[in-house]
């Protein structure tokens, strides 16, 4: 599950020039033609360029006076085009729901904006009527939990601007395994406007408690496979996993008989063992080390097991991004991703934290989930949440006391991770754990699967939904995330009865007309720029369809078949321009 934390705003920013067009890429598509020779640029001029522009062209970006942007990353496309994504600050005070992207030519002129607020940002109200000091009272007391110190913020979230403080909370209660939220109190009337979790939980509590109901144990088979005889010369390792059987590890060579568990080919991934605390600290985990490069005997009772199926999940999913999109890293800065596995005491969840910037696998409870969630899928989930907090940051509409979450913006994350992490398992194409269009397949729930692409509505423990409606606003987000999901999986695949795989497909649509897919390379292509160039944290369905279109411009063109496709799959889960609502945000 998704739990995002509410971010708050650094002063200085590192910009980052992040080229990562899809040109020569297997998912590349042609050219739209092409571009006029233009000026040499760098990131700054790019950056300068863009924010010049935001002010200029106030009455669509929406930048007023007293704002300030701060770039977080720069895009820059193979056909010319640009793209600056800034998040906000008002009168010195970070604007939580104010990022925008701006869009420019080759030639770094104005080419429009994609903006989270459709409003202005200046509250009515510029002084507190709170301290900070009872602002973290009342954090502390609702998150039951160690405050931290209270900032002062603008909440231009869900169509409003007003003063408020955001406070962290840590070792708090009412988080599973006593992770840290963040609480956003209102400066004036001390109303609690948000309260999140920090960690993105792959299970929700919504369902974990239907699972209780029940009486379903989940004890997924694993894929267990004899471990290789010959040791090679090189830290080029092998790893029995609980799931995934017998793989390959890169491993870094420490010593004439010594190895540990961390991929310099990979910028330095690596896993290690919270030894069943609740570390939230990657430094403090205790590093794998082998004499003989051999990890893991595919039962859970050799500790390094887990770790495998970690490692390799880990690397599988980086391995997908940076052969399919050049992306460099989940946040796309060259940097290793990190996990823990033997996370706390009978913790039956795994969690993207973006606080640590890892991984962390539980055991399981020993009671309903008898296996640690290293599964492949659960980590391309997982990491590709990391991948959304690196780029749109979508957010939920609210959580509720329990900590489910709800909004269209939460559902579509949640079905961004599953898109994604459904072509992680078709990228690895491990035998053990055939790729296929759904997700948790191997947990071994009684309907033999958590979710899938093709007919959401099929998984009935989460109530996931076919089509939008007006509802759609309201719904969990593990529900609502099939609509969008649903439409990615008729623009790659199409409508109708199919058999891929070992896996048989029936996808309706709502209007009862057929859908032509145009392949899976191409819809990821396409949702992955629209992602990366064309989303921001408010971005709901309608939105989506904007930016799935506009990625389909970029890639093959307005009077493209592609184009057309895109169109269609999202009328076939009833998200139109008719029906697009009048007031969003």
């Amino acid at each position: 599950m998704r739990r995002p934390h509410i971010r708050s705003l650094a002063v200085a920013v590192a910009v980052t020039t992040a080229a990562t067009g899809l040109a020569g890429t297997a998912f590349a598509g042609p050219s739209t033609g092409k571009p006029a020779q233009a000026p040499a640029v760098t990131a700054t001029s790019v950056v300068d360029a863009a924010r010049t522009a935001a002010f200029a062209h106030a009455a669509a970006t929406g930048v007023a006076q007293g704002d300030e942007l701060h770039a977080q990353d720069v895009l820059i496309d193979p056909e010319g085009a640009r793209h600056v994504r800034f998040v906000r600050a008002h009168q010195g005070m970070p604007v939580l729901g104010g990022d925008l992207v701006v869009h420019l030519t080759e030639r770094l002129t104005y080419a429009g904006v994609t903006r989270a607020a459709d409003h202005q940002v200046d509250p009515a109200a510029t002084r507190a009527r709170l301290t900070a000091r009872q602002a973290e009272e009342k954090a502390a007391t609702v998150a039951k939990g160690d405050a931290g110190p209270a900032e002062l913020v603008v909440d231009a979230r869900d169509g409003a601007a007003a003063l408020a403080y955001q406070v962290q909370v840590t070792d708090s209660a009412t988080t599973e395994a006593g992770g840290s939220r963040t609480v956003v109190v209102d400066a004036l009337t001390g109303k609690v406007r948000s309260n999140t979790p920090d960690s993105d939980e792959f299970l929700s509590p919504r369902l974990v408690d239907t699972l209780r109901e029940r009486g379903e144990t989940l004890d997924p088979a694993t894929g267990t496979a004899p471990q290789a005889s010959a040791l090679a010369a090189t830290a080029n390792g092998t790893g029995t996993s609980l799931f995934a059987g017998k793989v390959p590890l890169t491993t870094t060579k420490t010593g004439s008989r010594s190895y540990l568990l961390k991929d310099p080919s990979r910028w330095g991934t690596e896993t290690r063992d919270a030894k069943g605390q609740e570390l939230e600290n990657f430094a403090r985990g205790k590093k794998f080390t082998s004499t003989t490069n051999k990890w893991g005997n595919g039962a859970v009772s050799n500790r390094a097991s887990a770790a495998v199926d970690a490692q390799y999940g880990i690397t599988k999913t980086l391995d997908f991004y940076k052969k399919t999109f050049g992306r460099k890293g989940i946040a796309n800065n060259s940097k290793g991703a990190k996990a823990m596995v033997h996370f706390g005491n009978k913790v039956a969840n795994a969690f993207w934290d973006p606080a640590c910037g890892c991984m962390l696998y539980g055991d399981g409870d020993g009671d309903m989930f008898k296996k640690p969630l290293v599964v492949l899928d659960v980590t391309g989930h997982e990491l590709t949440h990391g991948v959304v907090d690196a780029t749109a940051r979508l957010e939920p509409t609210r959580v509720d006391a329990d900590g489910n979450q709800y909004g269209e913006a939460g559902s579509l994350n949640e079905s961004l991770a599953d898109i994604f992490g459904s072509n992680v398992e078709f990228s690895a194409n491990n035998a053990k754990n055939p790729p296929n269009y759904l997700l948790g397949e191997k947990l071994g729930l009684d309907q033999k699967f958590l979710r899938r692409l093709d007919k959401p509505s099929l998984d009935v423990l989460e109530g996931a939904i076919d089509y939008w409606s007006p509802a759609a606003y309201d719904a969990e987000v593990h529900a609502g995330s099939g609509i969008s999901s649903h439409a990615y999986y008729l623009l790659a695949e199409g409508s109708g009865r199919k058999k891929i795989g070992s896996v048989t497909y029936d996808s309706p649509t709502f209007d009862g007309l057929p859908v032509k897919g145009i392949g899976r390379a191409k819809a990821t292509a396409i949702y992955y720029r629209a992602l990366t160039r064309y989303m921001v944290s408010t971005t709901d369905f309608h939105d989506a369809r904007v930016a799935t279109l506009k990625a389909a411009k970029d890639l093959y063109g307005a009077g493209s078949a592609e184009y057309r496709a895109v169109d269609r799959s999202w009328a076939a889960v009833n998200v139109t321009p008719a029906n697009t609502p009048a007031a969003r945000h």
